[in-house]
C-alpha cells in the first residue's frame, strides 16, 4: 500500500507580482533622486555567492518605495507599499509584495487570480503614471507605453516539513508546474515536464523553476536571484517596445522610399528631413539597445550567470535580439539607399544647373550678333 505524502505547507514566503513599463527615453536618475527625496536607494545586488566586484548594474537603477492601499486577491491581500525600481533607459518595474504561507497547492490559486489581473494592472498604471508627474524634467521625453509586461515571482523561504530541493521537485512537481502556468486544475505530465525543466540548485537547499509568466523561487535568500529575473523582465519589456518601435520606422521608411519625390513645380527633394529623421531614430534605437543589453554585468558570477541563461531562454531574448539587430541593419541599409539617392540627385541638379549656366553664357556671348541692326 502507498504511503501517502504529507501536505507540503509554506511557513514563510512571498509573491511579487511584477509590472514593467517604458515612461520615457531616458530617465536622470542623480535629478530623479533628488525629486522624489524620501524613500529612495541606490539597488544593488545582494550577493552571498562569491563574484566579481564589477558584478554589479551600470548604472545603478534607483529603487523607490511608495505607499499604497492593500489589495485583496482571493484569500491573499498586497501589502502598504511597492517598490518601483527607475533604470537609466527610461524603464521602471513596479512590485507588489504579497506575504504567503499555507498549504503549497493554494498558490496555484493565487497564480491563476493574477494571470492578467486588470485590478493590479490598473492600479500599478496609476503608481506611474503619479511617479512620471513626480519626475518631471528627471524623466527625458516622457511617454508611458500602452503594453506593460507583467510577472510573478513567488519567493518560499521554508516549507513544513522541512524539504529540500530534490524532494521538492520528485514529489510535487504537479504542484509546481500549476503555480508556473497559473492553472488550477490538473495538467498532462508533458506539460508538467516542460513547465518545470527549467530548474537549477546552487546548493541541495535551493532551486528555482523559471517559467515564461512565473517562478517558483525555494530559497532562503533569494533576493539575488529576484534581481535578477525582475531585470530579465524588463529587458523583455525593452525588446518588444524596441521591435515595435522599428516595425513603425520600417513601415515610414518603405513608404518614403516608394514615394514620387518629383513635381512639376518643385525640384525634387532631397530627403533631409526624412534622412534626419530615420538618422535620429536609427541612433535612438542603437543606443537603446546597447544600454539594455549592457545595464546587468554577470560575467564571472557563475550561477546568477546561469539563472539569467535560464529566464532569457524562456523570455527568448536571444531571438528578440536577432530582430531587433536584423531591422536595425535594414534600417541602416535604407538610410544608405536614401542618402545615395539624395547625392544623386543633388549631382543631376548641379548637372543641370552647369548645363543652364552654360546655355545663357552662350545666348549672353552670341547675343550682339543675334541682335538686329
Amino acid at each position: 500500500m502507498a504511503t501517502e505524502l504529507p501536505e507540503l505547507a509554506v511557513v514563510k514566503g512571498t509573491c511579487y507580482p511584477l509590472f514593467a513599463y517604458d515612461i520615457a527615453q531616458a530617465i536622470d536618475l542623480d535629478g530623479a533622486e533628488r525629486r522624489i527625496l524620501a524613500g529612495t536607494e541606490r539597488q544593488t545586488v545582494k550577493q552571498k555567492r562569491r563574484a566579481p566586484a564589477f558584478f554589479e548594474y551600470r548604472p545603478a537603477p534607483l529603487r523607490v518605495s511608495l505607499p499604497a492601499p492593500p489589495l485583496s486577491l482571493g484569500s491573499f491581500s498586497t501589502g502598504s507599499t511597492v517598490e518601483v525600481l527607475l533604470y537609466d533607459f527610461g524603464a521602471v518595474s513596479l512590485s507588489y509584495a504579497i506575504p504567503i504561507e499555507g498549504p503549497l497547492a493554494a498558490l496555484a490559486s493565487l497564480s491563476s487570480e493574477l494571470w492578467g489581473n486588470e485590478r493590479l494592472l490598473a492600479d500599478s498604471r496609476g503608481h506611474v503614471e503619479r511617479l512620471v508627474q513626480t519626475l518631471g524634467p528627471a524623466a527625458v521625453r516622457p511617454q508611458i507605453v500602452d503594453f506593460v509586461e507583467d510577472y510573478a515571482l513567488f519567493e518560499v523561504e521554508r516549507f513544513t516539513p522541512a524539504c529540500d530541493a530534490a524532494t521538492l521537485a520528485a514529489q510535487h512537481a504537479h504542484t509546481i508546474a500549476q503555480i508556473l502556468r497559473a492553472e488550477p486544475h490538473r495538467l498532462s505530465q508533458q506539460e508538467i515536464a516542460d513547465a518545470t525543466s527549467s530548474r537549477l540548485s546552487f546548493g541541495p537547499d535551493d532551486a528555482t523553476f523559471i517559467d515564461t509568466d512565473v517562478t517558483l523561487l525555494f530559497d532562503p535568500e533569494g533576493e539575488d536571484v529576484r534581481a535578477v529575473i525582475e531585470f530579465a523582465n524588463t529587458q523583455l519589456l525593452e525588446m518588444r517596445y524596441l521591435d515595435q518601435q522599428l516595425d513603425d520606422a520600417l513601415e515610414r521608411a518603405y513608404g518614403l522610399l516608394s514615394q514620387r519625390r518629383w513635381s512639376a513645380l518643385r525640384v525634387p527633394s532631397l530627403y533631409g528631413s526624412d534622412l534626419r529623421e530615420l538618422a535620429q531614430l536609427q541612433l535612438d534605437a542603437a543606443i537603446l539597445f546597447e544600454q539594455v543589453t549592457n545595464a546587468l554585468k554577470l560575467i564571472g558570477e557563475q550561477y546568477l550567470t546561469r539563472v539569467y541563461g535560464f529566464a532569457s531562454r524562456r523570455f527568448h531574448l536571444a531571438e528578440w535580439d536577432v530582430s531587433i539587430t536584423r531591422k536595425l541593419q535594414t534600417i541602416d541599409s535604407i538610410y544608405s539607399r536614401m542618402a545615395d539617392r539624395a547625392a544623386t540627385r543633388r549631382l543631376e541638379m548641379l548637372e543641370w544647373i552647369i548645363i543652364l549656366l552654360f546655355t545663357i553664357s552662350i545666348i549672353v556671348s552670341l547675343g550682339p550678333a543675334l541682335l538686329p541692326h
